[in-house]
């Protein structure tokens, strides 16, 4: 079984070039939301406590298990640590056999960002160049990376309550070639825009901005919103738009349609990456990717760590599973 710290993943992700990496990415999420019925599917479990919540991600086909174990603490941050913390899994399904552990804090950022860039390559004008992002934390520049793999951004607007944050972002983006021009309103902020991000940490019900704001035809990917209690905009912006989840059982606990029900949704992504219904239709219409994470993204990712770990020969050998002449003697070890 391999090993794959945090380290051996940056070689990895270097040796590939990140575009590159947000490329295959892109393709296997595609591939693998394109083989939805495939997958033995369930909500995450979920553990809520005041300060947070810990979860497990699992998910299935007949040759691959994966799971991750994730956390979400906003007040972490006080302390010098991450809001999000992650580990996973890669098991054969055919035998129960462990075949990697991963780090995942890194991953979770690159496969959000990801499936984000894939729900706009269906809901997004083709010739979106202007993007906007609300919340420039931990996850910003993995969403603008991946973005500007699948479309000619020209100009990033940007706006955060946290000033450092907005600095830090500033920088991470600098040599960029796009423009990035940072924001004192939200409304500043996304008014011109394309795409827009929400990307904010708080728990609570909070309204970002409204349609009104927008220029018609703009694209909302909301990934904010992600668990019971937690929204980023009203019903009113919801029910004026063309609204995709990932899947819905998950999203009706945890996403902005948590505030209504399933007569807001007009399709899960899968359906429309695979054609059973058309997804944008006109330059006018006002689309919705209500986006909380799914564990078939972890599956997505951890399959492509395990290929490109194997290309290049790295990740560290563990010895966590046994290894008996007599698979019924396991007492024999002691001996």
């Amino acid at each position: 079984m391999k090993i794959i710290d945090i380290n051996t993943l940056v070689r990895i992700i270097q040796s590939v070039g990140l575009d590159e990496f947000f490329l295959k990415l892109i393709h296997n999420l595609e591939e693998d939301f394109a083989r939805w019925e495939d997958f033995y599917k369930s909500p995450r479990h979920a553990t809520h406590y005041p300060q947070g919540v810990i979860e497990l991600m699992p998910i299935s086909d007949k040759d691959l298990y994966s799971f991750k174990y994730v956390n979400g603490h906003p007040i972490n941050t006080r302390d010098n640590k991450l809001c999000v913390v992650a580990i996973g899994m890669l098991s054969d399904a055919r035998n129960g056999y462990p075949l990697m552990i991963s780090e995942m804090t890194l991953l979770t950022a690159f496969r959000t960002a990801a499936t984000g860039a894939l729900g706009a390559k269906y809901l997004a004008r083709k010739e979106s160049k202007n993007l906007a992002i609300i919340g420039t934390g931990a996850q910003a520049e993995f969403q603008i990376r991946a973005f500007n793999t699948l479309f000619p951004i020209e100009a990033v607007t940007f706006y955060d309550i946290d000033a450092e944050a907005m600095n830090k972002f500033s920088h991470n983006l600098a040599m960029q070639n796009f423009q990035l021009l940072p924001c004192s309103t939200i409304r500043q902020c996304v008014k011109n825009a394309d795409i827009i991000v929400t990307a904010t940490a708080a728990k609570k019900r909070v309204n970002l901005f409204s349609l009104d704001d927008l220029k018609p035809g703009a694209h909302i990917h909301a990934m904010g919103g992600d668990c019971p209690g937690k929204t980023e905009f009203d019903a009113q912006t919801l029910k004026h738009s063309k609204v995709v989840v990932e899947y819905l059982e998950q999203s009706l606990l945890e996403g902005e349609i948590q505030q209504g029900d399933q007569s807001m949704v007009y399709s899960e992504l899968w359906e429309i990456v695979k054609g059973n219904k058309p997804a944008r239709e006109n330059a006018q219409e006002f689309t919705f990717f209500d986006s909380v994470g799914f564990a078939l993204e972890d599956y997505s990712i951890l399959r492509l760590v395990y290929q490109l770990a194997n290309e290049q020969s790295v990740g560290t050998a563990a010895d966590l599973i046994p290894q008996l002449d007599d698979p019924k003697n396991l007492f024999g070890l002691l001996n």
